[in-house]
């Protein structure tokens, strides 16, 4: 398995969002849905209109867990799922095919997030890019290993700081500000 990066430059998340956007309202919200959940993407997939309609919380069995796990939505992303939603059935996937009666696969929805992400010269990205994004800016902004461990569902806060590359960037500023 390829180790994939979060995004942590904010510019770049927006212009991911601008191209996706360009692609399809689907694929925007594809990103938009994993970056504001950290959910995996073999969890968001599977995600139908009535999951989310109306919605303060997801309640979702997580696929690898198999743990039950409520996440609450914030008002940005309720607004964004109201947007995309509109008109659409209860019984419709979010992240629905164009080709079957399905929801996208895991490879398409590497092939559209990682295909976005080269085009801005991004690499080391893939589907789990979005869920690892949510984590770092989580942790930057809240500075919350803890609830942030808890969300991610990890043993340990090590494993959750490593997983979100927080140990990385913390080394590289270290050595940067440390001289003798």
């Amino acid at each position: 398995m390829n180790f994939v990066e979060p995004i942590r430059d904010p510019g770049k998340i927006k212009d991911m969002k601008r191209l996706l956007l360009q692609q399809s309202d689907r694929n925007y919200f594809l990103f938009v849905m994993g970056i504001n959940t950290g959910l995996r993407i073999s969890d968001l997939l599977p995600l139908k209109v009535r999951d989310v309609k109306g919605k303060s919380h997801l309640l979702i069995n997580e696929k690898k867990t198999k743990k039950r796990k409520k996440f609450k939505l914030n008002a940005d992303l309720r607004v964004e799922i109201a947007r995309y939603i509109a008109g659409k059935s209860p019984d419709e996937y979010l992240f629905a095919s164009s080709k079957r009666p399905q929801p996208i696969t895991r490879v398409r929805s590497y092939q559209i997030i990682n295909g976005t992400a080269a085009q801005l010269g991004l690499t080391e990205i893939g589907c789990h890019t979005m869920r690892k994004t949510f984590g770092y800016f989580f942790y930057k902004r809240t500075r919350d290993i803890a609830t942030l461990q808890m969300i991610f569902n990890h043993s340990h806060p090590q494993i959750t700081l490593r997983y979100i590359g927080i140990n990385q960037d913390l080394m590289d500023e270290a050595v940067d500000n440390f001289s003798l």
